[in-house]
């Protein structure tokens, strides 16, 4: 009696069942903490963007108050390209330009952009606290215009 090599190479139908779906497994963990991770990432990046906003607002008003005569009416910058751009501080003898913040920070969560600058919701000092229209007349407070809900189950626009 002769007998022929049996040739193993390939996978039984078994086998393949039970690969692809200890493979789906995995992925239906990972898939969600993947989603969850992205969304940690953007609300740490909210969160840095505005304490870097809110600090250079809070320098400008410091530097503002120091100043016999005030750049504005309340010590607080015009507009968030003030920041940028810089203001004289002192008198016309003396003026000093000072910028505060390289460029504006874009909001993570709200893209979109007016003239090709970033968009961020603003207080002036004269607004009520939770205001969602800026009065004009300076920058006292910025935030994000999101509607999104962060982890912790608060409003970004809050934040």
């Amino acid at each position: 009696m002769i007998k022929l090599p049996i040739n193993k190479k390939g996978l039984s139908l078994v086998e393949l069942i039970v690969t692809v779906t200890v493979l789906s497994i995995l992925a239906s963990v990972i898939l969600p903490s993947a989603q969850m991770t992205g969304k940690r990432m953007k609300d740490l990046e909210l969160r840095r963007d505005l304490r870097i906003m809110r600090t250079a607002i809070d320098e400008f008003k410091k530097n503002a108050d120091k100043m016999p005569i005030p750049p504005t009416k309340y010590g607080y910058p015009k507009t968030l390209e003030d920041l940028v751009e810089g203001v004289e501080f002192g008198d016309a003898a003396k003026a000093v330009k000072k910028k505060f913040l390289r460029r504006i920070p874009v909001d993570p969560l709200n893209s979109s952009l007016k003239d090709g600058k970033p968009q961020w919701g603003m207080r002036s000092y004269t607004d009520k606290p939770d205001s969602s229209i800026w009065g004009g007349d300076d920058v006292f407070d910025v935030y994000s215009l999101s509607e999104g809900i962060a982890i912790d189950g608060t409003k970004y626009k809050d934040w």
